[in-house]
């Protein structure tokens, strides 16, 4: 059986993705992290009602989003 041309290069999107989300999720907890011990002032990210700690917060979850759906697009061989 011979192996698709495509599935190279979505495996290696996917693996990308993954990184991408690893990065994220790594500046979003460094970023609360210098926050919480006071070397970083949070309230330069504040927009309207959304506290600077909640947008940093969110850079770090969708950071794991995109780490989760990476994972399992390759694990479950939707490439």
């Amino acid at each position: 059986m011979k192996k698709n041309p495509n599935t190279q290069v979505r495996f290696r999107l996917f693996k990308y993705i993954c990184w991408l989300g690893y990065g994220l999720a790594f500046l979003g907890c460094l970023g609360v992290l210098l926050g919480v011990l006071h070397i970083f002032d949070m309230q330069i990210f504040s927009i309207g009602l959304s506290s600077g700690i909640r947008i940093i917060g969110s850079v770090g979850v969708s950071g794991c989003l995109l780490s989760a759906v990476g994972h399992a697009a390759i694990e479950r061989h939707l490439i």
